[in-house]
């Protein structure tokens, strides 16, 4: 295990460390970049970020930096994973792969985040006890970090999802039987769970996402399956106060949008005394 301070500027609350870590069961190196506001001590929640390497590129420490020190936001740790050469196979769907065999790793990236990333990170940050943990990612990393918070609600609060590859299926759209009701893996997950207290979702979708209209209903693919999915949510019991949709007229599906959108999912999960007005 290594570790480089990435990005430590003086006028900055925020600092970055890389660290990269073995993982015995994706049998490769991680870089995880931890951010980490100065003086932090006691209680803060944490929130691990998929594609880390994007992360980077959205000048993350400069925006953490600006809504803490505004108190705009209370102090969290975050913990952005770059993601690896197999990332269509890790970030599937734990539950199983998609109709062309992607995503046969993503049951071992779970357990790469359950039982090696989050001890060390409890190891790392020795005078933080950890609050609440969120997950968040972009694309297919929404799709993973949503998947993993569906799934161990003892363990995460909240899903950001960015342009989710919510199309994530079982059948390929051509395929004799498909069902959009039933081969959506992660709806059906959602179609046969049941309300899970405590959780809570944000989702962020562009309107330029892609131009893809599977039913020529006018409304694309990357929406339609957002939307969907939060129908299912409601299904079960989530109201308002447990889901924030996002959906931006010029947004695409890029680095660029989902750094624009960004600030807003922070400021949602957590905001100063957000309980308390």
């Amino acid at each position: 295990m290594d570790e480089e301070t990435i990005v430590k500027p003086k006028d900055l609350m925020v600092s970055v460390h890389e660290h990269v870590l073995y993982s015995k069961y994706l049998k490769r190196e991680v870089i995880v970049d931890i951010y980490i506001p100065r003086k932090i001590e006691g209680k803060a929640e944490l929130l691990l970020i998929n594609d880390g390497q994007d992360v980077r590129k959205i000048d993350f420490a400069v925006m953490l930096n600006s809504l803490i020190s505004a108190e705009t936001i209370d102090p969290l740790v975050c913990a952005a994973i770059h993601c690896g050469a197999d990332r269509i196979d890790e970030y599937g769907t734990a539950c199983m792969v998609d109709y062309k065999g992607r995503g046969v790793k993503a049951r071992l990236y779970n357990k790469f985040i359950l039982e090696e990333l989050l001890p060390f990170l409890t190891a790392e940050c020795l005078t933080i006890s950890f609050s609440g943990k969120s997950f968040a990612g972009f694309s297919m990393g929404g799709l993973s970090a949503l998947d993993i918070v569906w799934n161990h609600p003892h363990e995460f609060s909240k899903a950001g999802v960015f342009s989710g590859a919510l199309w994530w299926r079982r059948r390929g759209y051509d395929e004799d039987g498909y069902n959009e009701d039933t081969d959506r893996i992660m709806h059906r997950q959602v179609q046969e769970g049941v309300y899970k207290q405590g959780l809570q979702f944000f989702f962020e979708c562009g309107r330029l996402d892609e131009t893809a209209d599977r039913n020529n209903n006018g409304i694309i693919d990357s929406i339609e399956d957002t939307r969907d999915l939060i129908e299912d949510l409601k299904a079960l019991g989530y109201t308002g106060q447990h889901i924030e949709y996002l959906e931006l007229e010029d947004g695409r599906h890029n680095v660029e949008t989902w750094a624009r959108s960004f600030p807003a999912f922070l400021k949602w999960g957590w905001e100063r005394n957000r309980f308390y007005k």
